[in-house]
This record gives C-alpha cells, sequence and structure tokens, in this order.
C-alpha cells in the first residue's frame, strides 16, 4: 500500500477494513464523496474534539466535512492512485487541545522531523475481489522525539478507542453509500 512510502516506521497503528458488496470503483467514489458530518457517532465525536479549535478561530463552522474540509484544516493529501488508494499526512501536536496542526507541503512530510511533534499518515484503500470489494483504513502515527512519544502516548490511552469508533463508523457508511 502507498501508505508505507509516507510512514513506513511509526509509534502506533490501528486498521480497520469492511467488506463491501459493491465493485472497487464504487466503493472508492463512496470514500471520496464522504461528509463525516452526516455520520451521527463521528460528527458528535469531531465536534468535541474541534471545540477549542472553533472558538480560537482556526476551525471555522462547517455544513460539509469531506476531503477538500480535511485539507483545508491541514490535512494534505500526500498521495492518490485514484480507484484504489489515497493517502492523507498531517503533522501537529494532537496532544494540545487545539493539536497545534503545522502545514506542511506533500514533499515536506516524510522528511519532517522538527522536535515536539507528531506525524501522522492514514489511508483509505480499495482491494479488488470480483464483484465484491475490500476498504481499508490505517492510521499512524510517529512522534520525532522521547518527549513527544510520551506526550502523544498519554494522548492516545484515552482518545485511541474512539478513534477506532470513527474509523469503523466511516467504513460502515462507505459501506451502506456503495452499496446503494
Amino acid at each position: 500500500m502507498r501508505i508505507d512510502e509516507f510512514l513506513p516506521r511509526y509509534d502506533t497503528a490501528e486498521r480497520h477494513q469492511i467488506t463491501v458488496h459493491a465493485p472497487p470503483d464504487r466503493a472508492y467514489a463512496a470514500v471520496k464523496s464522504i461528509d463525516l458530518l452526516r455520520i451521527p457517532v463521528v460528527a458528535g465525536l469531531l465536534a468535541l474534539r474541534g471545540i477549542p479549535r472553533i472558538f480560537s478561530g482556526d476551525l471555522p463552522l462547517s455544513r460539509r466535512l469531506g476531503f477538500d474540509q480535511l485539507v483545508e484544516a491541514g490535512f494534505v493529501v500526500l498521495d492518490e492512485i485514484p480507484g484504489e488508494e489515497i493517502v492523507l499526512g498531517l503533522v501537529g501536536q494532537f496532544w494540545r487541545p487545539t493539536a497545534a496542526f503545522r502545514r506542511i507541503a506533500a514533499e515536506e512530510f516524510v522528511p519532517f522531523d522538527e522536535a515536539g511533534y507528531a506525524k501522522a499518515a492514514q489511508n483509505f484503500a480499495v482491494e479488488s475481489h470480483g464483484s465484491t470489494s475490500t476498504l481499508i483504513t490505517e492510521t499512524r502515527v510517529q512522534c520525532t522525539d522521547d518527549d513527544a512519544r510520551r506526550q502523544f502516548s498519554r494522548y492516545w490511552r484515552f482518545v485511541g478507542p474512539f478513534s477506532g469508533l470513527i474509523r469503523t463508523q466511516i467504513l460502515r457508511r462507505v459501506q451502506r453509500e456503495a452499496e446503494r
């Protein structure tokens, strides 16, 4: 998978997958058209996480949260093989209330190693199995130094289960949309 090119070594990873009873092109189209705010659990958890950023003015209120809005918020598209896989990257201090996102260009992601930060890569990949597909999402996080690793580890103990819930809810929504 292309995510291996961007974050082959990591401190934390989670992977989720689901079978989609639809061809790969429909599954991938459903991924690309996802609106995270239409998934109640995801919208609620993201709203809780985003409250400090809304009050600071860093995160404008939106009626839609798809790939374009994620890029506006600080994610960068690291790579995309249309119909097969998209890889997003994000640099920040995720353990801080505002997450202290650091905007970078795609070509800066791999070499980024400034102390005190973490790099996250997330993909959505579709594997073809004839008339069905497997939709996979993997999230990997690599911290740039020991202090960041300690802080992220404390944060992840609390947030990790919610992160997994968000990803499984996204996969289920994509599955439903693709199978329509």
